[in-house]
């Protein structure tokens, strides 16, 4: 049941992804130019994920089992830390450059294209590297 409830979860993520043009690049570039022509429709791409976010954060807070009876594990941390910062600031850096972010940037490995693959394998060179920073760290 867990992983039927994951399939459907992932399949209506990627749908509201390919929906609201967040699989586009050019729609996400210009949405962050907000110096220049921006266009803000993805503003309401990202109101729509904070309500559905914030109250089913609300909902898991404190307890120990999902409906499901899956354990949940919500991180309490809230130290702003170098690595936080470094992390976050790459992470713009890249989703600024290439207009592409993780959730759509898997999505757009099924075009094919060697962007998508450079992008994904970068993106998974980037989360090794940090997982081994960050390991030497703790």
């Amino acid at each position: 049941m867990t992983a039927l409830v994951a399939l459907i979860a992932g399949v209506v993520f990627g749908a509201g992804l390919m929906l609201s043009g967040m699989t586009n690049p050019a729609n996400v570039l210009a949405f962050l130019d907000v110096a220049g022509h921006w266009q803000p429709a993805l503003a309401f791409t990202l109101a729509a994920a904070v309500a559905v976010a914030v109250p089913a954060y609300a909902m898991m807070r404190g307890r120990a089992r999902s409906l499901l009876g899956e354990v949940v594990d919500v991180p309490e941390r809230s130290r702003l830390d170098t690595p936080l910062f470094l992390g976050s600031g790459l992470f713009g850096i890249g989703w600024g450059l290439s207009g592409v972010c993780p959730g759509p940037g898997v999505i757009l490995l099924t075009t094919g294209t060697a962007s998508a693959m450079a992008f994904v394998g970068a993106l998974t060179l980037g989360a090794i590297a940090g997982s081994i920073v960050c390991g030497l760290r703790d």
